[in-house]
């Protein structure tokens, strides 16, 4: 193992690791003054994913951990490109379980999703009304703004946060332009905020972070000081813009073979797991050489029923084996 890898992918935690990650580059060098907030631990949605991740098999190949330590070090976007069911996600959950990053910011994108949401959202109607009763809330504006991912991705910390911008492929054709100023400069104004910067005790306003968390926000602007560990997924619909790829790190994931498969049944089902169910590996993969899509959710999903049936004989384990491995674009009839 290189001694300058920083992420290891050994699936244990080891929070110790990112005191080594160097100074940024000075080109990825961002000015802003921490300010103290608690970061939740990894919540359900990472434990779902990952599983009991202690694991004596590697979870990752040099390369892809090459790549994935050139984004730590460089400060920027990781890109990753797969099939569904080939780890993408996951890898940023990981990311944040083995070197204690805490729980990991996601954001889920659809085809009517735009910057701002991700950013922040301001509530100005329930303002309004707060304000139609009189009860003095309204005057305290920090209520009625909630960051969101990559808002409280970009909170100035001395430790990175781990965001995960999932699906981008997604979005419509201005999101990833969109992203671009963000996340090269790792910051962004909240105008609301910076209207009101030059009245007395204004200058600094509590605002909600997507942790449900206060966190204070000086003179209207979020400006990062550690980069956040930003990971983009995508199914490979859509070609990104030029300006956006040269800004990331791109790393395509196969999906999950040999070692790196039975370690991924090993983390869900415990150890020897994979040799236990060698016969539906063996059918797994020999069947994903007919070039039909098959994500390893529906290898999990087959181990898991057979498990339920063992008392029913090798025939019924046979059937559900044989119903839940199809491939997923094969028509059904």
């Amino acid at each position: 193992m290189d001694d300058w890898l920083i992420y290891r992918g050994f699936g244990a935690p080891d929070p110790e690791r990112i005191r080594a990650l160097p100074p940024p580059p000075r080109w990825r060098t961002f000015g802003g003054e921490p300010r103290p907030y608690t970061v939740p631990d990894i919540d359900i949605a990472s434990k779902r994913r990952l599983g009991d991740r202690v694991s004596e098999l590697s979870a990752h190949d040099a390369e892809t951990l090459q790549l994935i330590n050139a984004a730590l070090y460089l400060r920027r976007p990781l890109l990753i490109t797969g099939e569904p069911g080939s780890g993408k996600s996951t890898l940023a959950h990981s990311i944040a379980y083995e070197l204690g990053l805490g729980r990991v910011l996601q954001w889920p994108i659809i085809s009517r999703t735009e910057l701002k949401d991700g950013l922040y959202t301001y509530d100005a109607i329930g303002r309004l009304h707060d304000a139609q009763l009189a009860d003095g809330q309204a005057d305290d504006i920090g209520r009625y703004i909630r960051l969101g991912p990559l808002g409280t991705a970009l909170l100035p910390a001395t430790r990175p946060r781990v965001l995960l911008i999932d699906e981008l492929d997604k979005s419509d054709i201005d999101l990833p332009n969109d992203l671009l100023n963000v996340l090269e400069e790792g910051e962004f104004p909240l105008p609301e905020l910076e209207r009101i910067a030059d009245r007395p005790g204004r200058d600094v306003v509590e605002v909600l972070t997507d942790d449900g968390q206060r966190v204070a926000v000086p003179n209207g602007k979020i400006s990062c000081q550690a980069f956040p560990v930003t990971v983009l997924t995508s199914n490979g619909e859509r070609d990104f813009p030029a300006p956006l790829l040269r800004r990331c790190i791109h790393l395509h994931l196969e999906p999950p073979r040999e070692e790196r498969l039975a370690a991924f049944v090993q983390a869900h089902f415990g150890p020897g797991a994979d040799e236990r169910n060698i016969d539906l590996l063996s059918r797994f993969t020999r069947d994903d050489g007919d070039g039909e899509l098959r994500p390893t959710d529906q290898l999990l999903n087959a181990i898991f029923l057979t498990q339920q049936v063992t008392e029913e004989g090798p025939e019924r384990r046979e059937e559900i084996a044989e119903l839940l491995l199809r491939p997923l674009d094969t028509r059904q009839r």
